[in-house]
């Protein structure tokens, strides 16, 4: 930035007169992205080699694992993902030798500032600008791979600009956010199989049967060679270790770091990605060492410390998971059981959920495991769930529900209660819950 030049606005300030270019805080079109992409003299086309990844469930913690394993081998990774927990920061993740940094405050205003003046007022939402931002920045940036999660469906999602992506990775597709991306199966499907390119390999997860004839069609429409998950590849978990097999032969890893057997699903969804694309050339090490090292908050995170967990009853466990959807309850469930499996401990779930969620489908899938259900509101969100409104649907499973101010006001109260074994508890059923509990607890993602 020369001497002359103005200084960017402060980076909430900024993101706030951002917001207001479009009082649509979601509308899918790609419209505004082409426009301002050609303002910007198009930084899709200048950007490293891209990893798309759409799904319902699990994206977040592929891309986290080919992060790690990119990593491990040496290679520098950018990384673009949503929504963040506690920093707009998080979002951005600049690739260097050795592991990748966040995105400054200062390398933020300055590609948001560019975006605004390249926009000139014209409507755009948030996400759009935000994602220009980022391309903005992962271009002005050498690195070998991008992993570019998608932020809503796919097929008109504002990332959904890259021509030829090394790769298209789905993830695990259920129901969530009908109400953009259609009420059946095949339809979000079909929003998700949107990312898929011409000729660009497809590597997909376990699907339910309407989901995985949607993908099935389109990558033969497109020519795109067809990875998918008991076909094409398959993951094991034997004697608690990864194993992963393929045409190209067998791994045998060390388990993820990553809580439950879900996980072992995402990395090995991330496995079959890297070795899908024969441009890299990764060894059995780098792995080893992704697999075992991948990190992702709030996802069946243990919080081991923090004074949150000081506000529990002693030695009780505190277990965070955004998990939002009915798909994401059956997830976190079977995890929970597992646990129980090992060590058995009752179980409390502090629970706060945005209002546009089916909060019963969610619930259902915990009724089995506990009877003990604390509603929670959702801090800074007036779109939230009201915690009344989550409390009858827990009502109407017969699940005991009781109704707290914070999720401090609900551990307070089970801190006062008598059980004879510390009690397992999980606070769930939102990401924007689970970034107010790191922010809390005093412990971010970094």
């Amino acid at each position: 930035m020369s001497a002359d030049a103005p200084r960017p606005a402060a980076l909430d300030d900024l993101l706030a007169r951002l917001t207001s270019l479009h009082p649509k805080r979601i509308d899918l079109t790609l419209e505004r992205m082409w426009r301002i992409l050609d303002a910007l003299d198009h930084p899709e086309k200048k950007l490293p080699p891209v990893i798309h990844v759409a799904g319902t469930n699990g994206k977040g913690s592929t891309v986290a694992f080919m992060r790690a394993i990119l990593e491990a081998a040496g290679l520098r990774v950018h990384v673009y993902t949503s929504p963040h927990l506690v920093r707009f920061n998080e979002r951005f993740r600049l690739g260097k030798v050795g592991g990748g940094v966040l995105a400054t405050d200062e390398q933020l205003r300055v590609a948001l500032d560019r975006c605004e003046r390249a926009n000139a007022g014209a409507p755009i939402t948030v996400f759009e600008i935000e994602t220009a931002a980022a391309f903005c920045l992962f271009a002005d940036h050498p690195a070998d791979v991008l992993l570019l999660e998608v932020g809503l469906g796919g097929r008109l999602d504002a990332t959904n600009v890259i021509e030829t992506p090394l790769a298209s990775v789905i993830a695990p597709i259920g129901i969530d956010h009908t109400e953009f991306l259609g009420e059946s199966l095949a339809q979000i499907a079909s929003e998700k199989a949107g990312i898929i390119k011409k000729q660009v390999p497809v590597i997909c997860a376990e699907q339910l049967p309407d989901a995985m004839a949607v993908i099935e069609v389109a990558a033969r429409r497109l020519h795109a060679p067809l990875h998918a998950a008991t076909e094409g590849w398959h993951v094991n978990i034997e004697h608690g270790r990864l194993v992963y097999q393929d045409e190209r032969g067998l791994l045998d890893l060390a388990a993820p770091r990553l809580f439950g057997r879900h996980q072992f699903d995402n990395a090995g969804l991330a496995i079959a990605a890297l070795r899908a694309i024969d441009t890299l050339d990764l060894e059995p090490a780098a792995f080893e060492q992704g697999i075992a090292r991948a990190e992702w908050p709030a996802r069946m995170q243990p919080l081991t410390s923090g004074r949150l967990l000081a506000m529990a009853p002693k030695d009780a466990e505190l277990w965070l998971d955004g998990g939002h959807n009915p798909d994401g309850g059956r997830i976190v469930a079977a995890a929970l059981g597992d646990l129980e499996e090992r060590a058995p401990r009752p179980l409390v779930i502090v629970a706060g959920m945005m209002g546009n969620k089916d909060a019963a489908g969610f619930l259902a899938n915990f009724a089995g495991l506990t009877r003990h259900i604390i509603a929670v509101p959702i801090p800074g969100h007036d779109n939230a769930m009201p915690p009344e409104k989550l409390a009858d649907a827990a009502r109407a499973l017969d699940m005991r529900v009781e109704i707290a101010d914070s999720v401090e006001a609900a551990l307070r109260r089970i801190a006062a209660l008598a059980y004879e074994v510390p009690p397992r508890i999980l606070v769930t059923g939102s990401l924007y819950l689970a970034g107010h509990v790191l922010a809390d607890n005093g412990t971010p993602p970094a």
